[in-house]
């Protein structure tokens, strides 16, 4: 694993309000995530896993403090900028799949290098070497209401890497599942991260994801309490 910080968190807060009252959702965190790891953000609800996140990937703005992702510190990026580093270097992957209907497996999961301009020959050998991967192989044509819960996310972890980003974040990615496929989904995804070498950084309740991540970041009251490693 390179000791690269991909992620640097430095004295981060949110504040949202509700109503007339502010929540400080994040307390000054700090946090560096290295290239290659494999790291699941843990706590309960209302911890802040969820909203830190959302500011790694860009996806909401600091009240105060810095994010800074493959070297480009985020509050220097007006929002197209910003949007344009999670089309190049980040990958999503979401609780509720976020497919598309009308599309096939292999069309949702070349949808990214779609919006990136690849070729439509090479997005489609990409996408099917990557549901490959994550063991869809001959599922291609398939659409979402023909895939279970399972295969699903497996689609959705396919659109996320297919186009080799920098960063895969994860938000609750076992929460729809049963067991038995959230055992897999995570398994495939450590073996992503052990043979591609893919940065994957989680936010989620499940303890199989606390099981097979190799370092537990314990949030509590939008701070980070504890952080270990395995």
């Amino acid at each position: 694993m390179n000791a690269t910080p991909i992620v640097t968190v430095k004295d981060l807060t949110r504040d949202y309000q509700q109503g007339t009252i502010t929540v400080r959702a994040l307390r000054g965190v700090d946090l560096d995530i290295a290239t290659g790891e494999f790291t699941a953000l843990m706590g309960p609800s209302g911890s802040g896993k969820t909203t830190l996140l959302n500011m790694i990937g860009g996806l909401d703005e600091p009240t105060s403090g810095t994010v800074i992702i493959d070297g480009q510190d985020l509050n220097s990026l007006d929002r197209g900028q910003r949007s344009d580093l999670r089309l190049h270097r980040i990958g999503f992957v979401f609780q509720s799949y976020n497919l598309i209907p009308v599309l096939s497996a292999v069309e949702n999961a070349e949808f990214v290098l779609m919006l990136r301009g690849l070729p439509a020959a090479e997005r489609r050998a990409r996408a099917v070497e990557t549901l490959a991967a994550v063991g869809l192989a001959g599922m291609e044509n398939r659409r979402p209401s023909e895939l279970s819960g399972g295969q699903q996310q497996r689609v959705a972890v396919a659109r996320a890497i297919a186009s080799k980003p920098a960063l895969v974040l994860a938000d609750e990615p076992t929460a729809n599942l049963d067991s038995k496929s959230g055992h897999e989904l995570i398994a495939t995804m450590a073996k992503l991260n052990e043979e591609l070498g893919l940065t994957f950084v989680f936010a989620t309740h499940d303890p199989k994801v606390m099981n097979a991540a190799r370092r537990v970041v314990w949030m509590e009251d939008g701070k980070v309490q504890r952080d270990e490693r395995k």
